[in-house]
């Protein structure tokens, strides 16, 4: 690697052209395209995801993010008409959430906006990075009601209508929180799952909450300036014990996307090992990081001076990384959430 330590955002840029953006997922989920990198070879190979059988072995250990993607996107009127959108980023009691606020400057402390008659919200707070603190009044449970006012907070830069709102959940989904899909694990199949567990590939599950500060642009011209917003993640008992008998017996971690990898590296020691623990985490990764639990990585291509394509650089070294997204753009494969996936080995 040939790594400085003071990066500036630019660093991390590549051009894309927008037609490389994926608009909608792959079907079957397990038919995108595979780009595996080699870091020891340099090598690039071109594969179709479900091909990714055959570059786990026996005894590897697949860290997965088992969140799942709420309708979080709401539509509301302030008490004069004005229409507002929030979008739900942390749960922090039973009816109090933090938001994103589009306008913000409606968003005024005390200010009471009503979503139907289902569902109004009043204002609490401002946080020091411009986020809301709301609290929700609603009768019965909140996630029914959410189900029924909220939509799926897919990217700005898909512009398609999404036919089938699960294809923005990964087929291991199941605990209700995320803003956003941990999008590296779309590609997997249960049938693909199955296969891998038949060969002897274990998994375990993790859970990070997608927030902002998964998706939140660097801003900041020096990298080391950016702040992360901070995301609820848990590991269990039976979760760090898989990953700490696979470090001890010296089988590949290989983390299935980025939120796989800000959990373990969170929690970590210098030898990789973790223990089972919950909390909020602002790890920011990026060169000359190394991982300290992570082996390998499935991941999908990021976009252009994200914190993403920094996390990915710790693996690879920055230059390594560009020169893959070049490769990735040249020979047209589908980027961001809906896109192709890289396997970084």
């Amino acid at each position: 690697m040939t790594d400085k330590v003071q990066y500036t955002k630019q660093d991390f840029y590549y051009d894309l052209p927008e037609e490389r953006i994926a608009q909608t997922p792959a079907t079957p989920r397990d038919s995108s395209r595979l780009l595996v990198y080699d870091r020891k070879s340099k090598q690039i190979e071109n594969k179709i995801f479900r091909d990714i059988e055959s570059y786990l072995q026996k005894g590897d250990l697949l860290v997965v993010n088992n969140t799942k993607v709420i309708p979080a996107r709401v539509y509301a009127k302030t008490a004069h008409g004005g229409a507002v959108e929030i979008l739900l980023l942390k749960r922090l009691d039973l009816n109090v959430w933090e938001v994103l606020m589009r306008p913000g400057k409606k968003g005024k402390i005390g200010a009471k906006m009503t979503v139907n008659a289902e569902l109004s919200f009043t204002v609490k707070d401002v946080t020091d990075s411009g986020e809301r603190i709301v609290e929700f009044e609603y009768d019965g449970a909140f996630e029914d009601v959410l189900s029924r006012v909220g939509t799926m907070p897919l990217p700005p830069y898909i512009k398609e209508k999404l036919k089938d709102q699960a294809r923005y959940n990964t087929v291991y989904s199941k605990i209700d929180g995320s803003a956003a899909a941990p999008t590296a694990g779309l590609h997997f199949t249960p049938e693909l799952i199955d296969r891998l567990k038949n060969k002897g590939v274990e998994i375990a599950e993790v859970l990070l909450h997608v927030g902002l500060g998964t998706f939140r642009p660097v801003s900041e011209e020096i990298i080391t300036d950016h702040k992360m917003h901070s995301e609820y993640y848990e590991i269990s008992a039976e979760a760090a014990a898989k990953i700490n008998a696979a470090k001890r017996e010296g089988r590949r971690v290989i983390a299935v996307g980025t939120t796989s990898v800000r959990t373990l590296e969170s929690v970590a020691d210098e030898q990789g090992f973790v223990r089972a623990q919950k909390g909020n985490t602002e790890i920011f990764l990026y060169p000359p990081y190394q991982m300290k639990c992570v082996d390998a990585l499935i991941t999908n291509f990021h976009l252009p001076e994200s914190t993403l394509i920094m996390l990915v650089a710790c693996l690879t070294g920055r230059e390594e990384i560009l020169e893959v997204y070049k490769y990735a753009v040249e020979n047209e494969y589908r980027f961001f959430s809906f896109g192709d996936a890289c396997l970084i080995l």
